[in-house]
């Protein structure tokens, strides 16, 4: 993206948006974990989180757009103030296009066994990840042809370097999580905030600042754990739909990935492009957590997004 013109800024924080999207778009370990804690159909869930996740794709999208023509603009007015000339733009014809799609299909196969096992219930997700992980090893070896000890020494390294920088970040997280937990520090301010017997729209409001907030320390898991089952006696109390709010939870969840201080995929992208600073990577992400915020507030005035499909829906 960076040798096609796109900004630092620009891609990275595009990179760390868009892998958020795995939550919320089925199959989704989050929305499966609040399911098992409201006592509600995943099933349903599911339906429910592929309008606002095509929702938010199309916002991310949109912008990206705006953004890159308008920092192609800044450019090109740059260059002719200098008597530069522009790159030349590439282009693919279709056939070109349509060619790399087999260089594609195994690793599309190798998702699709994944996430059959894995929600088929044929093997735990470390025993998928593990098979996805070998798999994949194998096809790059056939497909690109990295089977030299030099091509391999460089993925394994890199994996493995990745790999405990994530593996640090979550074990401090979880250290949050006990410490938070054996205060009953989150505990006791969700249930301060029920006892203050605020209106639906009011309770709603700061049940998201207060996952927003959890958010800069905890990882989602933690969070769906810990606060769900307080605040579910009120939300069923308050009419307040609990597959739609699943939904909206859930995008709180992604936006405490992209948010500092613990945003797990700030940290990720850091890794694979450490000559970005992480200044730049979170400055990056700001304009996608205001277009989550306004999928949450299109969420609230059109709630038939997220849960006209479940209306339609009629598994468990």
């Amino acid at each position: 993206m960076r040798k096609r013109g796109y900004s630092e800024r620009l891609a990275t924080g595009l990179i760390a948006a868009g892998g958020t999207l795995g939550i919320l778009i089925p199959p989704s370990l989050t929305l499966i974990l609040y399911g098992l804690a409201t006592e509600q159909s995943i099933g349903k869930l599911f339906m429910a989180g592929v309008g606002p996740g095509l929702m938010l794709t199309a916002l991310f999208s949109t912008w990206v757009i705006y953004k890159s023509w308008a920092e192609k603009n800044e450019k090109i007015s740059a260059n002719r103030s200098t008597g530069m000339a522009m790159p030349a733009e590439e282009s693919y014809s279709w056939k070109q296009r349509l060619e790399t799609l087999p260089r594609l299909a195994p690793f599309l196969g190798l998702i699709i066994i994944v996430m059959v096992a894995l929600y088929g219930g044929w093997a735990t997700p470390s025993e998928v990840a593990g098979i996805g992980a070998f798999g994949a090893l194998l096809m790059v070896m056939a497909i690109y042809g990295c089977w030299r000890w030099s091509d391999l020494k460089v993925i394994l390294s890199g994996t493995a370097r990745e790999s405990s920088m994530i593996m640090l970040i979550i074990a401090m997280s979880f250290l949050y999580t006990y410490v938070m937990s054996y205060l009953h520090i989150t505990q006791s301010a969700a249930a301060w905030m029920i006892s203050l017997e605020l209106s639906k729209w009011a309770f709603f409001f700061w049940v998201n600042i207060l996952l927003i907030v959890l958010g800069f320390f905890l990882p989602p898991v933690a969070i769906i754990l810990m606060v769900t089952p307080i605040i579910l006696p009120a939300l069923n109390a308050l009419g307040i739909d609990l597959i739609w709010f699943g939904v909206i939870m859930t995008i709180l969840m992604e936006m405490g990935l992209i948010h500092p201080p613990v945003g797990l995929n700030l940290f990720v992208i850091s890794g694979i492009a450490p000559d970005i600073k992480l200044k730049e990577i979170m400055w990056g992400t700001v304009p996608f957590l205001l277009l989550m915020a306004l999928g949450i507030v299109l969420l609230c005035i059109f709630p038939e997004i997220a849960t006209w499909l479940p209306s339609q829906y009629s598994g468990s």
